[in-house]
């Protein structure tokens, strides 16, 4: 994956060129305003997992797969986790693909009695990853009041016990190489919320402290760790519990960009702070949703 940053000469120069001049790019410091353009440039940056090993839940479809597909066309050894007991056809052609690349599916149900036995085959069963990625999620919309117990606390175990819990495994082979990357998916709905989301918006909420406190757990050992909130997203989960209209309902009225998100919307995002060229960022929440929140 490469992004791509460009500088165009401006036929406006000197320092009173105005700042919206087309094509023009200045630095405005503490001696005022400095033309920057007296050259094009291009650079490209290039996300590169060569010969790394990323493990991403919930990575069969949606946000995961469009995630995990493009690590792998970016060179990465990527294991994906999903309730099937059978992998998704598309992990198949990408091996055909990329035949020298590690690529695994392993069945993991968060929900399940067993899945933190299941968590630490997985870890064990792989060399050690650079790169996890906490994608899996469940919902179950309902009112507080109607709430039953079991179903609140497996949304808990799910998306924000089993985050935590992948993480510290992980962790322990991050440590051992002095490098590691972690993205927890959080949603805007730990943020906001909207009726009927108690316990999903308390568990992505709470993922949000998760991530700072592991943050600073992690530090000394070289690994970054942040969230990523996305909005209102084309896929499964959403489309369930509000149907087509109500996404398109919702994109028209409460969000400004006007559409709601696809999965290759939070590709670049995600893949960003997953990758080498973040060598600065942990402990952030980057809000990733065409402008919801501040609607």
């Amino acid at each position: 994956m490469l992004l791509k940053l460009r500088r165009i000469h401006s036929k406006h120069t000197g320092p009173l060129a105005h700042p919206l001049s087309e094509g023009a790019v200045f630095l405005l410091g503490t001696v005022g305003m400095v033309d920057l353009n007296e050259k094009y440039s291009a650079m490209a940056l290039s996300i590169n997992f060569y010969d790394q090993y990323l493990l991403i839940t919930g990575g069969t479809r949606g946000i995961g797969a469009a995630v995990a597909q493009e690590a792998i066309e970016s060179g990465g050894h990527v294991v994906i986790t999903g309730t099937a007991s059978e992998p998704p056809a598309w992990l198949a052609e990408c091996q055909q693909r990329f035949p020298a690349q590690q690529l695994g599916y392993e069945q993991l149900d968060l929900a399940a009695d067993d899945w933190l036995a299941r968590v630490d085959a997985i870890v064990a069963a792989y060399p050690a990853f650079s790169v996890l990625i906490n994608n899996a999620g469940i919902t179950r919309p309902s009112d507080i009041r109607d709430e039953e117990l079991t179903e609140f606390a497996k949304v808990i175990q799910v998306n924000l016990t089993a985050p935590a819990m992948l993480s510290a495994r992980v962790a322990l082979g991050m440590t051992a190489q002095c490098y590691g990357r972690i993205v927890n998916i959080s949603s805007v709905l730990g943020i906001t919320s909207i009726k009927g989301r108690a316990a999903y918006s308390s568990t992505k909420t709470g993922i949000i402290g998760q991530t700072r406190s592991c943050a600073l757990d992690f530090a000394p050992d070289g690994i970054l760790i942040n969230a990523v909130c996305p909005g209102f997203v084309a896929t499964d989960m959403p489309r369930a519990t509000l149907g087509e209209a109500g996404l398109q309902k919702l994109a028209q009225e409460r969000i400004p960009l006007g559409r709601v998100a696809e999965p290759a919307d939070l590709v670049a995002p995600i893949l960003f702070l997953a990758s080498s060229l973040n060598t600065y960022i942990t402990g952030q929440t980057l809000v990733v949703d065409g402008g919801y929140v501040i609607w």
